[in-house]
């Protein structure tokens, strides 16, 4: 995208997401000027791992900028400002001068399971100031995990940070860390806004890991003079604390107010809504976090596997997002009595079972390709009705506010709305967290000023009265399905060689 403009100074963010890095650069009013993107690779080094490299996210987030800044090329505009989001959870062992011990290792990781039972040994008044379940994609348990069975790598580490945080160590030369990744660690009192020392005491971990913990909206410190180099940008640009993607987005739609409910869908999906109080669900069945402003948490019912679970159908069935698109249009409502439950990365809201399986049921001889893949797109579908029903201000809520790459396509849309029962507002947010993070940047900067918390829709979506009312008796045989569906057996964890 080419720009027109006189001199001016703009602010850059950088969403750093587990399958690809995006930047957008917005103007001084907010106003977005460009975007581009960047694959990010993940690896499987072992059954139910998750891993990455961080000097990979590094020459993708230079290709990004490279690119952005050939939309500079022959005007005045400058950038003046850097603005941090990214993909919450997981851990990254890094040196004091942002170098990688080992590969990061991602959220959708599930070696740590065994070590969440260092957590249920702890008593109950020292792990209830984490105010969230236990996952074991997060970065406590991930270091009980490394503690155990890499001491000598965990040794060589000065730092033990979250991926975005692990970014910024890389610009300004400097480790920190912000409530709203932080909270999402499962080393975190949400309540007291500061790492859980008893906790981390209590699993034995080094609390010279954690780095310091500033606001998300402040400057973190300045561009150094080797980074500047590598990304083209100039040394000494103010940095921001930046937030974790969620939070993020949040800001970018301008919903990081108490109110409305959001629904993100992407290779995950998150149904979000804001909250003046860290209150925790009893049960435990949706996460509370910090948000990117002081005072002010959201709640987090959470999808494991959304577009990613399309996008394996899509592959397992060797079909294009086309032929995908035909069949939810074509098939019937309720794929002919086809049901497929998503969960193949184990689950989150509500049952928070990492261990939980994935399938095909009720399939017989008159079923065609078309209805397994329409199942697909139901079976996400009641995922997030299930998750969202999690949340208490979802019962009463008249209309979701949409958003994510993951719901362009109208039919889908449709079928969410026909789901859920719920008028949906469909967001126009372009790389929402990169938006966010640009925003945080920019304000920190004082090169942005305020931005109306109003979202731009481009449209509504209106739920089909009859539509809704079968698809709850098919939701009703779902949860049956998922709740019996048992996770991977012993043998499928084992590599054949």
């Amino acid at each position: 995208m080419s720009l027109s403009m006189g001199k001016s100074t703009c602010a850059l963010g950088i969403d750093l997401g587990t399958g690809s890095v995006k930047t957008v650069l917005l103007d001084g009013v907010g106003r977005q000027l460009a975007g581009t993107s960047a694959p990010v690779r993940v690896s499987s080094p072992g059954p139910g791992w998750a891993e990455s490299a961080p000097e990979d996210w590094w020459s993708s987030v230079r290709a990004a900028i490279k690119e952005l800044l050939q939309t500079l090329e022959g005007t005045q505009a400058h950038v003046g400002a850097i603005g941090l989001s990214g993909q919450m959870h997981g851990v990254v062992l890094s040196s004091d001068g942002g170098q990688p011990v080992r590969p990061a290792i991602l959220h959708l990781d599930r070696r740590a399971q065994d070590d969440l039972d260092a957590y249920r040994a702890l008593p109950e008044q020292i792990r209830a100031v984490l105010a969230n379940p236990l996952v074991p994609g997060m970065a406590g348990p991930l270091l009980h995990w490394l503690a155990a069975n890499e001491p000598e790598v965990l040794s060589r580490a000065d730092w033990a940070l979250q991926p975005k945080d692990w970014l910024r160590l890389r610009l300004v030369g400097s480790a920190g860390s912000e409530p709203s990744d932080a909270s999402g660690t499962l080393l975190f009192d949400l309540a007291r806004s500061s790492w859980a020392g008893q906790v981390i005491e209590g699993l034995g971990l080094p609390s010279g890991l954690l780095a310091p913990i500033g606001p998300s909206g402040a400057i973190a410190g300045h561009l150094g003079d080797a980074a500047a180099s590598e990304l083209g940008l100039p040394p000494g640009t103010p940095v921001a604390f930046g937030c974790a993607d969620t939070a993020a987005a949040l800001v970018g739609t301008g919903l990081s107010h108490v109110g409305p409910i959001q629904l993100t869908v992407g290779s995950a999906a998150q149904i979000v809504t804001v909250r003046r109080q860290p209150v925790a669900d009893p049960g435990l069945r949706y996460h509370v976090f910090a948000s990117a402003f002081p005072d002010l948490w959201y709640a987090l019912a959470a999808v494991q596997a959304a577009g990613i679970a399309i996008s394996w159908a899509l592959g397992t069935f060797a079909a294009t997002w086309d032929e995908a698109y035909e069949a939810l249009g074509g098939a019937p409502p309720g794929a002919n009595g086809a049901l497929f439950v998503p969960h193949l990365a184990g689950a989150r809201s509500p049952s928070m079972n990492p261990s939980a399986g994935a399938g095909f049921v009720g399939i017989q001889l008159h079923h065609e390709r078309a209805d397994m893949l329409r199942a697909v797109f139901e079976g996400v579908a009641f995922s997030i009705a299930e998750a969202a029903a999690t949340l208490p201000e979802f019962a009463d809520a008249p209309v979701l506010h949409l958003a994510g790459g993951g719901t362009l396509h109208a039919e889908w849309r449709q079928l969410l709305c026909d789901v859920l029962g719920k008028r949906l507002l469909v967001v126009e947010n372009p790389d929402a967290s990169a938006r966010g993070a640009a925003l945080l940047g920019g304000q920190a900067a004082g090169i942005i000023g305020e931005i109306s918390e109003k979202p731009l829709i481009t449209r509504e979506v209106e739920p089909d009265p009859s539509a809704h009312a079968y698809l709850n008796e098919v939701f009703e045989g779902w949860e049956q399905a998922a709740g019996a569906i048992p996770g991977p057996s012993r043998l499928a964890n084992r590599v054949r060689k």
